[in-house]
């Protein structure tokens, strides 16, 4: 008896565990769940996740065309969460002068030293994060077509062209007004008397007796002049030409005629944004996209 008993006892184990090992086998030939994968470069995830961000620019008015290629360049190399603002391009001087009367920028682009010098005293700007961005040249354009070469500022000085250049609020009016100081045809004011060229400012003078150039708030207004006919000639940067087309460099003022043109950039002392303004500022002169798009528009790195 008891040993029949031990036989069905077996039996019933050896079946428990053969039921045992085809459950255990049913679920490990079950698939194991997938985790979740992303294909998600891993600089687009990390601009998916960063706070967005609109910065305002104020730029210098010769730097509009090739910023806005620059902006969207930036968006599109992995910094999604940035936009930016109605970037605002005029002259250095009203640059500054709406700072002055509380508007908000993030980021000061200026075409000379001396008007980032004012925005710095005037406490516009973190002077610490100011970098001089690029170099340019001062040309003397004519419409496309004038058949004019060779033009000097000896042959402004002979009367030969009408001629037009920014008013004192313009960069490159001021760099104008030293050029042609040195030939006689603007006079500097009293307290630089006596002194010409990179010397003085360009400003707070007046052009000689005999000459009347056509004066306008922006050096693309003072392109403009020239390539409608206007004037004849008028005194603009290198990237104007690349920027509005239309005109033709007929001669190249000198250099040691005027100061050197540098455009300083400096993060604003109002930004809310400093460190993303910082980063945008350092992407504009290290990489490579950004350069090649500085130079497509006459721009030179500083």
């Amino acid at each position: 008896m008891k040993k029949r008993i031990r036989i069905v006892m077996a039996a019933v184990c050896a079946f428990v565990m053969v039921g045992a090992f085809a459950l255990a086998g049913c679920s490990s030939s079950e698939p194991a769940a997938e985790e979740p994968t992303t294909t998600e470069p891993a600089e687009e995830q990390a601009a998916d996740s960063a706070e967005a961000v609109e910065l305002q620019v104020f730029a210098a008015n010769s730097l509009s065309k090739a910023m806005e290629e620059v902006q969207a360049a930036y968006i599109a190399d992995g910094h999604q969460n940035v936009s930016f603002a109605d970037t605002q391009y005029k002259s250095s001087g009203e640059l500054n002068e709406m700072l002055g009367a509380g508007s908000y920028a993030d980021l000061l682009i200026s075409a000379s030293k001396g008007s980032m010098d004012t925005a710095e005293e005037e406490g516009y700007t973190n002077a610490s994060t100011r970098v001089d961005m690029f170099v340019n040249d001062l040309v003397i354009v004519a419409k496309e077509g004038s058949g004019l070469t060779d033009v000097t500022l000896e042959d402004i000085a002979d009367g030969t062209y009408t001629f037009c250049v920014g008013d004192e609020s313009v960069p490159a009016g001021n760099y104008a007004c030293q050029a042609l100081s040195t030939v006689g045809v603007y006079v500097p004011g009293a307290d630089e008397e006596g002194k010409t060229g990179k010397d003085i400012s360009g400003k707070g003078g007046a052009f000689a007796e005999g000459y009347s150039p056509v004066l306008d708030t922006s050096v693309g207004n003072v392109c403009k002049h020239a390539q409608s006919g206007d004037v004849d000639v008028a005194f603009v940067y290198t990237s104007d030409v690349y920027r509005f087309g239309g005109v033709e460099i007929v001669g190249t003022v000198p250099g040691d005629t005027h100061k050197n043109i540098v455009y300083p950039g400096a993060v604003t002392s109002m930004s809310e944004h400093p460190e993303e303004t910082q980063e945008f500022l350092d992407w504009c002169l290290t990489s490579e996209k950004a350069q090649e798009i500085w130079q497509n528009w006459g721009f030179e790195l500083a």
